[in-house]
This record gives structure tokens, C-alpha cells and sequence, in this order.
């Protein structure tokens, strides 16, 4: 007999969301994670909660945040975890006329397919962020966008996988998956072994070597993302923050190939744009980040990388400049190689699904895809709207 009828591999947040969601279904589900919950990215980037609302013909992406936001809302309010989630809105910094453009034909095009956003002077910008330059052109102010700590957001989806009944193991990395004749499939780990009738690979950045252990090229990339942060201060900054210049670059220069994904900030270790988000925690602490680079699976902080992103910072937050950092980190964000996420069923192999490929807005958009895919898991029937991400288009055998 199987010791669960769903394993899932990973606990990053949509992981720990899919087993959440699995749990509550009655389903009988085991987690395993190869570090602690939320060690990786999903514990480890600047907390924001990307929303535009569902817009006149929801997609997936409208899916994955909107529904998102509220299963951060009722994980909060409801449920009654501390993950420190405010509906903060959040700004999008205007620093030059090219981006001014880019920004105004934006909120056009978006407000026309029914999504909230609006375009700020930067008076108007400064009057709900009053530490915001005044050299800035404006700002696009995203009404709807929120904030939550990652790390503990993370663990309390596996808590409250935890309290309706599912495992949740932690330290215990995979060393090998098969799939018997009798159907199940067999979880070798570095503390034991665990078989299930369902597998979920919801491994984040180390997808691709986990689908190599059952003959499968996934197109997954690790991208290293890295962060600062200042001493903890009084409450100074509001909304999560975020500068127009790399989208307006990425609009124009995706950079997308064979062997890169889009919206990379480095290509072949050469700066080809800034990228900057952040925010004030809880504690006080001005958390900021944005470098995408594509390095293997190294983890050495760049100086000089953090030195350009506050730098960016403070020309957006003049009041950094007077202040230190206290401390930096990186990790790895799972990059699909065609930028898109890959959730739901792989064709090849019979009960079998993956949830990844969300890049570096894992965060934010975590939650509504762990519920999408433990949905399918727990139907057999597909949602409509993970057509947009099947794993079909990309996930292929090993040559």
C-alpha cells in the first residue's frame, strides 16, 4: 500500500499551498522539502502581492493573483495566521520621459481590458508616499497590490496543511523517483523512502533535476535573485515600490532565447537593465531587491549588483541615501525557459503533475496556483484556465 495518496515535492509556497489545499479536500497528502519551509524563495524575496483585478475576461494571470490575494486574506483574517498581510497598494516609480510613454500606454491598454490601475503625477504619487523623489515623472499606483512576510506566510500554509491532517517533512531532499509496475510512485529521500499514488512536483528552481530522475527534460531555469536590507527604522515608506525601467526595457527587449529566459537583467553577465521592488516591513526594515541573473545554482551575493539596486533605490527613495545596509541574501527563482508558468498534468507519465515556472512573482502568485493544481489533483478534471500553462507545450522526454 501507498503511504499517501498524493506526495508533493517542495515546500516553497505553492507547495506548501497545494498540500494545504489537498489536506482540507480530505485528500491524504506528505510534503517533503529538502531544506526548512520557505528557506528558498518563497521565504526569502520582498513580500509583495502583485493584483490588477480579474479584468473583463479573466486569464490566468488575473487566476493567479486575484485568487491569490484572497487566499492571503483569508489565511490572515480568517484563519487567524500573523503573516503580517496588509492590502498596501503599491507604486510604480517614472524616472525619465521614455518611461513616462511606456507607463501612460500601460494604463491604457490595461484599464481597457477592465484591470484597476492609475497614473499619478508625481505630486499626486508623493501625497500617499511622501518620501518619493520629487524628480520623478509620475507613478503608476496599483491599488490593489498587498504585502505579507514570505517566510511566514510559507510556513503557516504548512501549518495549516499540518492541522487537516497532511505530513509535512522538512531536511529530507529526494534522491530518486520511480514509478512501479503497480502503479505508484516510489520517493527515495536522504531520510527514508515514501510512495503515493499522485505525485506534484513543486520543486521551484530544482525541478529540471528532479524531472530527470523520471526521463524528463522540464524547462526550468535557476535565476538568482538577491536582496538588502537597511536597519530596522520608524514607519517611513507605505506601499510596495517599484520602478518602470526594466518593464519599459523588457517591453522593447524581452531577451528572450534557446538558452535564456525573458525579462533577465543580466545576459551572458552583462547588465542589460535595472529592476527594482521593495518595500518597509513589520520590523521597520526597507527590504529591496531586482537582479535576475542566470549563474547555475550559485548563491554568492554580487556587491556590486546590490550597489547598483540601491543605488536605483535611493534615486526613487532619496531618504536611503543617508542610511546602510544591514544585511544581504540571494536565492534561486524558477525561470521557464519561455517565460510562462507550468502548471497541471504531465502527458508523459500517468498521475502526474508539476506547479512551477512562476518566476520571480512566486510569491504573489504561489497560493492561487498551489489551489489550481491541487483542484485538478482532486477531480481528475483540468481547469479551464490552466490551458495557458499545460505542461505539454514544454515538458518533454530526455533524449
Amino acid at each position: 500500500m501507498a503511504d499517501a495518496e498524493v506526495i508533493v515535492i517542495g515546500g516553497g509556497i505553492a507547495g506548501a499551498s497545494a498540500a494545504f489545499h489537498l489536506a482540507s479536500y480530505g485528500r491524504s497528502v506528505t510534503l517533503l522539502e529538502r531544506g526548512e519551509i520557505g528557506s528558498e524563495a518563497s521565504g526569502g524575496n520582498a513580500g509583495g502581492i502583485g493584483a490588477l483585478g480579474w479584468g473583463h475576461i479573466p486569464d490566468l494571470e488575473s487566476y493567479l493573483t486575484m485568487g491569490s490575494l484572497q487566499i492571503f486574506r483569508s489565511l490572515h483574517l480568517e484563519l487567524g495566521y500573523d503573516i503580517e498581510f496588509r492590502a498596501s497598494g503599491g507604486l510604480q516609480a517614472i524616472q525619465t520621459e521614455e518611461q513616462y510613454v511606456y507607463a501612460r500606454d500601460r494604463v491604457l491598454a490595461l484599464k481597457s481590458r477592465g484591470y484597476t490601475l492609475e497614473l499619478l503625477t508625481t505630486d499626486e504619487a508623493r501625497g500617499i508616499e511622501p518620501e518619493l523623489s520629487p524628480d520623478l515623472y509620475g507613478a503608476m499606483h496599483f491599488p490593489l497590490r498587498g504585502q505579507a512576510d514570505p517566510k511566514k506566510t510559507t510556513r503557516a500554509f504548512a501549518d495549516a496543511a499540518v492541522a487537516r491532517g497532511a505530513t509535512v517533512l522538512t531536511d529530507c531532499q529526494v534522491t530518486g523517483i520511480a514509478r512501479t509496475i503497480e502503479g505508484t510512485y516510489r520517493v527515495a529521500c536522504t531520510n527514508g523512502e515514501f510512495s503515493a499514488h499522485r505525485l506534484v512536483i513543486a520543486g521551484g528552481a530544482w525541478c529540471g533535476p528532479l524531472g530527470e530522475m523520471l526521463s524528463l527534460r522540464i524547462p526550468i531555469v535557476p535565476v538568482r535573485g538577491q536582496m538588502w536590507a537597511t536597519q530596522p527604522l520608524p514607519p517611513r515608506s507605505f506601499h510596495s515600490l517599484s520602478s518602470a525601467e526594466s518593464y519599459a526595457h523588457w517591453s522593447q527587449h524581452p531577451g528572450w532565447d534557446a538558452d535564456h529566459p525573458p525579462e533577465l537583467t543580466h545576459i551572458r553577465s552583462n547588465r542589460v537593465t535595472r529592476h527594482l521592488y521593495g518595500r518597509q516591513n513589520r520590523d521597520g526594515e526597507i527590504i529591496f531587491g531586482g537582479d535576475r541573473e542566470l549563474v547555475g545554482y550559485d548563491y554568492t551575493v554580487d556587491a556590486s549588483g546590490v550597489e547598483v539596486n540601491f543605488g536605483h533605490a535611493s534615486e526613487i527613495l532619496p531618504m536611503l541615501s543617508g542610511l546602510s545596509i544591514n544585511r544581504t541574501w540571494s536565492g534561486m527563482m524558477p525561470f521557464s525557459l519561455d517565460g510562462r508558468p507550468i502548471i497541471g498534468k504531465i502527458p508523459q507519465i500517468d498521475d502526474l503533475y508539476i506547479v512551477s515556472g512562476l518566476a520571480s512573482s512566486g510569491f504573489g502568485r504561489g497560493p492561487m496556483a498551489g489551489k489550481l493544481i491541487a483542484d485538478y489533483v482532486h477531480t481528475g478534471n483540468r481547469p479551464q484556465v490552466l490551458a495557458e500553462s499545460d505542461p505539454a507545450r514544454c515538458v518533454t522526454g530526455l533524449a
